[in-house]
């Protein structure tokens, strides 16, 4: 049975970056994409960038505002046979640096947007899915949702929610006929690591590389998977390690400083826009 050709998929987050990439994937494979981002010019340009003709269509989605998220996987059934096969909660900031450094502001946003706007779409979706007993939850998480390094403190803590909470709903649901899957990348080449200096141990993968593993895990479904493939047993490992160990291996990897010292000029609008992620921007 082919799990994506004809199939209805929603995206949150999908205006630019692994969202992006991963509907262009999808809808090479024959699949109804629904796109959804908070940003409605940024959206707007990203459907037209899909194509003309193609089946993709967009809508504006505030992941962590309940209605908001509704309404967009009501027009997302709409747009395709009036059920969704598969979701995919891809929206997500990453603010770093120093914990003291991170506003009450940052805090809450990447808070709502990493964690609960996963709970909320979940919970919107798995009603339909269990009465029918067929569909597909896939969470975007990160490496860093296993292995914590310094300057990632508030990023980790949600992501490490989000591996755990994927992990238990993909066993608690399985019996009912859905899957939940997480996909966990190690640093991508997107704006999320702007104005760090990655060495040659933690070189970035491509958005594309993502939306492969989601392809991937759609065509065979697993609870967790990395990307690289490699990373999540590597991780595991490090976790196992003695404080003086994992220190150690941190430095040797400059993970001890990556997030730490940074470029501020060069990432300030990204910071900027993770401290204010939540609610819709309209276009003018």
């Amino acid at each position: 049975m082919d799990n994506i050709s004809g199939k209805t998929i929603a995206i949150t987050g999908a205006a630019r970056g692994i969202g992006l990439a991963t509907a262009k994937a999808l809808l090479k494979r024959g699949a109804r994409v629904v796109i959804g981002d908070r940003d409605v010019k940024v959206l707007d340009k990203a459907v037209a960038e899909l194509g003309p003709g193609a089946p993709v269509t967009g809508h504006p989605l505030d992941v962590t505002d309940r209605e908001s998220f509704a309404m967009f996987l009501d027009k997302a059934r709409a747009d395709g046979d009036g059920h969704l096969d598969v979701l995919i909660n891809n929206a997500g900031v990453m603010p770093v640096g120093p914990f003291l450094d991170q506003t009450p502001e940052t805090i809450r946003s990447a808070t709502e947007v990493n964690f609960y706007g996963v709970l909320n779409g979940c919970q919107l979706v798995l009603p339909e899915m269990v009465k029918r007993r067929s569909g597909h939850i896939i969470n975007i998480a990160s490496m860093a949702g296993i292995v914590a390094v310094p300057g990632q403190a508030l990023y980790a803590g949600t992501k490490f929610a989000v591996v755990g909470f994927t992990t238990a709903l993909a066993d608690e649901f399985a019996p009912q006929g859905v899957a939940v899957s997480g996909v966990l990348p190690t640093f991508t080449n997107t704006e999320l690591i702007s104005g760090t200096k990655p060495s040659a141990a933690q070189k970035p993968v491509e958005p594309e590389d993502i939306a492969a593993a989601v392809v991937k895990v759609l065509d065979k479904p697993k609870t967790l998977v990395s990307v690289p493939g490699f990373g999540r047993r590597t991780a595991i490992l490090a976790t196992l390690l003695p404080d003086r160990g994992r220190r150690w291996l941190n430095k040797k990897t400059s993970n001890d400083t990556v997030f730490l010292q940074l470029d501020t000029a060069a990432r300030q609008a990204y910071e900027d826009r993770a401290q204010h992620a939540t609610g819709v921007i309209e276009n003018d």
